[in-house]
C-alpha cells in the first residue's frame, strides 16, 4: 500500500544529519555566550551598577520574563511571516549586538558608575540615565535575540529531517539527545569558567568572551545556510483558530447531529503538514463550527468557500489540541517560581556563606557558578533514568516511555515542593550561624559573612536540577507533541511564556512580600542583609504555593485527554469490531 506524500516535507535534497553540526553548533555557543552571562547579572547589576538587591532583582526577573514572553511575538512572525531560518538568522545577530553593548558597559567607565569603597560607610553612586538606558538598550538587543531563537531553534533543528520514514524519526530523537547535552555542557562551562572570569578576573574581559562566543555562534549558522532544509510559512496558525471560535459562536444556536463523526464537515488540505485528526467529543461547541448549512458553498477542491462560516472537522480539532494545553501550562506557572528562586536568591545566600573552597584557602568559588550542581544534577540524572529507570518501568507499565509525560510533570511538581522546603531549613542554618559562630567578614552592601559553608546550598540545588529533569523536559515533548505539527514554534514559546509569567509573578510576589513583612527600613523578610531578614519563611510561602499548584494539576492531568490520530481511531475501531462484547471504559 503506497503512503501519502507530504511535498513540502518529503525527501529533502538536502538537511538530516548533515545539517547538525551547524545547528548544534550554533546552540553551543549562543548558550556558552549567554547563560553564564544571564546567570551572573545580579552579581554585575549590584557591584558595578550599584543597584540594591530588590531593584537589581525585579529587573533580572522582568528581563528574564520578557525575554521569556517574547518568544511568542517570535513564534508568531516565524509561523507567518519568515520562517524559521530567518528568524533565526535575525534573532542571531541581535543577540550578539546585545552582548556587545553589554561588554562596552563594562569595559568603558563612563558607562557604569564608580565602584563603592569597601569601608562600612562609603557611598555608592547610583548609575545615571545614560548609563542605564545603554545598558536597557543592550538588554533590548537581547531580548530580540531570545524572542527567535528559543521558540524556533529545537523546530529548526527537527525540521532537518523527514518525519514520516524510520530514519527520519531516528534522526528527531538524535537530535533531541544532543540538543540537550550541547545544553548542558554549555551550561556547565559557562557557569564555571565564563562566570569565574567574569567575578574573579574582569568583569570587561569576562564580558568579551561570550560576546565573541556569540560572534561564532553566528558564522556557524549562516555557514551552513545551502544545506539547511527551509520549511517555508503556511500562514498563521491563529488565524485558522479564530475562524473556528467565530464559525461556532455563529453557529451556537444550531444542534448537532447524532452522528457527528459522519455528517460534519470534513475536508483535509494535501498540502497540510498537519497530522490528520480524529473526531473526539470533547469541548462539543467548537464541533458546531463544521455544521454545513444550507447558506455554506463548497469549493471543487472540497474546501469551504467561506472558512470564517464553515471549518472542518480538522481545523476543529487542532483547535482543540491548544485549549486542552492550556490549564496544564497553567500548572507550570507556579512551578517555575521555584527555578526562578534557584537563579536569583541562592546567589544572595551564596554571597553570605563560606564559599572557600578549604578553610585555609583564599580562593572563593562564584556566587552564580553554585548554579552548576543544579545542571549536574540534571546531566547526571537523565542518562540513569534513561538507560535504567525507563526499561524497568517498561517492564510494570507495558508503556513505550515507562510513564507519561503528565506523570512525569507531576513527580516534578512533587521534588519542587521538598526543593522549597530544604531551601527554607538550609537558610536557617546560615542564618543561625551568623548569629552564633564567629563571621568570615563583611559582604560589601550586605552583612557579615556566615561561617556556614555554601555546599550546604548543594542540596536545595540539586533537587531542583532532578526537578527540573522531569517536569521542564516533560513539558517540551509534551508541547512538542500534543501542538498541531503547523504550530511547534508556538509550542516551543508556550513553554517559554510559562517561564515568563513566572518571572514577573515572582518579581510581583517579591514586591509585596518585601512591603507587607516590613518591620523598619533595613528589616523585612526579603531585607538587603539576609542575615536581618527571614528567607526561610519566604521560602515556606514558595512550598506552600507549589502543594496548591500541585493539587490542581493533579485534577488537570486526570481530565486531560491525549492528542490522537486518525490511524490510531481506525485501530480502535477495528479492535471494537473484533470484540463487540468488550466493554467501554
Amino acid at each position: 500500500m503506497e503512503v501519502d506524500k507530504v511535498p513540502a516535507r518529503d525527501e529533502p535534497k538536502y538537511g538530516g544529519i548533515k545539517a547538525m553540526p551547524f545547528i548544534i553548533g550554533n546552540e553551543t555557543f549562543e548558550k556558552l555566550g549567554t547563560i553564564g552571562t544571564s546567570a551572573n547579572l545580579l552579581v554585575y547589576l549590584t557591584t558595578v551598577f550599584n543597584m540594591k538587591s530588590i531593584t537589581a532583582t525585579n529587573l533580572i526577573n522582568v528581563f528574564n520574563g520578557t525575554c521569556n514572553f517574547g518568544t511568542l511575538l517570535g513564534a508568531f512572525l516565524s509561523d507567518t511571516y519568515l520562517g524559521r531560518y530567518k528568524t533565526l538568522g535575525i534573532a542571531s545577530i541581535s543577540s550578539f549586538t546585545g552582548m556587545m553593548f553589554l561588554a562596552l558597559t563594562a569595559a568603558i567607565s563612563k558607562l557604569h558608575p564608580p565602584h563603592c569603597g569597601t569601608a562600612a560607610n562609603s557611598i555608592c553612586v547610583e548609575p545615571t540615565t545614560g548609563q542605564l538606558a545603554f545598558l536597557l538598550c543592550g538588554f533590548g538587543f537581547l531580548v530580540i535575540g531570545a524572542s527567535g531563537i528559543r521558540p524556533c531553534n529545537l523546530a529548526f533543528g527537527a525540521d532537518q529531517f523527514n518525519p514520516n520514514t524510520e530514519s527520519g524519526r531516528r534522526g528527531v530523537n538524535s537530535f533531541f539527545n544532543w540538543y540537550y547535552f550541547t545544553f548542558t555542557f554549555a551550561m556547565m562551562v559557562s557557569l564555571t569558567v565564563i562566570v569565574y572570569i567574569q567575578s574573579s578576573v574582569s568583569w570587561a574581559i569576562g564580558l568579551a568572551i561570550p560576546t565573541f562566543l556569540m560572534f561564532l555562534s553566528c558564522v556557524f549558522f549562516f555557514v551552513g545556510t545551502k544545506i539547511y532544509v527551509m520549511i517555508l510559512p503556511e500562514g498563521s496558525p491563529l488565524t485558522s483558530f479564530a475562524q473556528v471560535l467565530l464559525a461556532a459562536i455563529k453557529k451556537r444556536r444550531l444542534k448537532l447531529p447524532e452522528q457527528p463523526q459522519n455528517t460534519l464537515f470534513n475536508h483535509v488540505s494535501i498540502s497540510t503538514i498537519n497530522t490528520e485528526l480524529p473526531y473526539t467529543d470533547q469541548f462539543r461547541f467548537l464541533n458546531k463550527a463544521s455544521i454545513i448549512t444550507p447558506e455554506d458553498k463548497i469549493k471543487e477542491d472540497g474546501s469551504a468557500a467561506n472558512q470564517w462560516k464553515l471549518c472542518s472537522i480538522q481545523q476543529v480539532e487542532e483547535v482543540k489540541c491548544v485549549v486542552r494545553v492550556f490549564p496544564i501550562w497553567i500548572a507550570g506557572l507556579i512551578y517555575y517560581i521555584v527555578l526562578v528562586q534557584m537563579q536569583t536568591y541562592v546567589v544572595f545566600q551564596a554571597l553570605q556563606s563560606d564559599r572557600r573552597l578549604k578553610t585555609t584557602s583564599t580562593f572563593k568559588i562564584p556566587a552564580a557558578s553554585y548554579a552548576v550542581f543544579q545542571m549536574l544534577s540534571m546531566t547526571i540524572w537523565i542518562p540513569i533514568y534513561d538507560r535504567l529507570i525507563v526499561p524497568f518501568l517498561q517492564r510494570i507499565t507495558k508503556k513505550e516511555a515507562g510513564i507519561t509525560v503528565l506523570q512525569k510533570m507531576g513527580i516534578g511538581l512533587v521534588i519542587a515542593v521538598f526543593t522549597m522546603l530544604v531551601s527554607a531549613l538550609v537558610e536557617t542554618r546560615r542564618r543561625n550561624a551568623a548569629f552564633s559562630q564567629p563571621t568570615l567578614g563583611i559582604e560589601t552592601r550586605r552583612g557579615e559573612i556566615s561561617a556556614m559553608s555554601a555546599n550546604w546550598l548543594i542540596p536545595q540545588l540539586a533537587l531542583a536540577g532532578l526537578s527540573e529533569a522531569f517536569t521542564v523536559i516533560a513539558q517540551v515533548e509534551f508541547f512538542y507533541k500534543q501542538f498541531p505539527e503547523n504550530m511547534r514554534s508556538f509550542a516551543g514559546s508556550f513553554l517559554f511564556c510559562g517561564m515568563a509569567l513566572a518571572s514577573y509573578m515572582s518579581s510581583f510576589l517579591i514586591s509585596v512580600v518585601h512591603k507587607k513583612t516590613r518591620t523598619s527600613d533595613t528589616e523585612n523578610w526579603l531585607a538587603e542583609d539576609l542575615n536581618k531578614g527571614r528567607l526561610d519563611y519566604f521560602y515556606y510561602l514558595v512550598a506552600a504555593l507549589e502543594v496548591l499548584d500541585l493539587g490542581y494539576f493533579l485534577i488537570c492531568a486526570k481530565w486531560y485527554k491525549y492528542k490522537g490520530t486518525q490511524n490510531d481511531h481506525n485501530l480502535e475501531v477495528a479492535m471494537e469490531k473484533l470484540e463487540p462484547t468488550k466493554p467501554l471504559v
